[in-house]
């Protein structure tokens, strides 16, 4: 029969990943569903300014280069779009928690 090896060199690894995330966990635990709703709003909230600070930059970019090739400005809209789309997740993902925290908060 093989001997078993010791698992205890993977905790020291892992004890940072358990601390950062012990703490939202302990967070949400402590506030309840209001505390989803007061995340969701925020998540929402980071996804609102960064749609503003993309369509700033981008609007920058035109106004200060003035007008620019189209390959150029196409790389430029691509940005723009990517930003936007990943803003629209947070917004998303925000808005869902919203909805679990009313949803918590209606039931409980």
């Amino acid at each position: 029969m093989r001997a078993r090896e010791s698992e205890s060199l993977i905790v020291l690894p892992l004890l940072p990943i358990f601390f950062l995330g012990a703490f939202p966990i302990l967070l949400l635990s402590l506030l309840g569903p209001a505390g989803l709703v007061i995340l969701g709003i925020l998540i929402a909230s980071a996804g609102l300014t960064d749609i503003l600070d993309a369509n700033s930059a981008f609007s920058e970019q035109i106004i200060v280069r003035g007008y620019t090739r189209g390959s150029e400005r196409a790389g430029q809209q691509k940005a723009l779009h990517s930003q936007i789309r990943f803003a629209f997740l947070m917004i998303a993902a925000g808005a869902g928690l919203v909805v679990v925290g009313i949803c918590g908060l209606a039931l409980s």
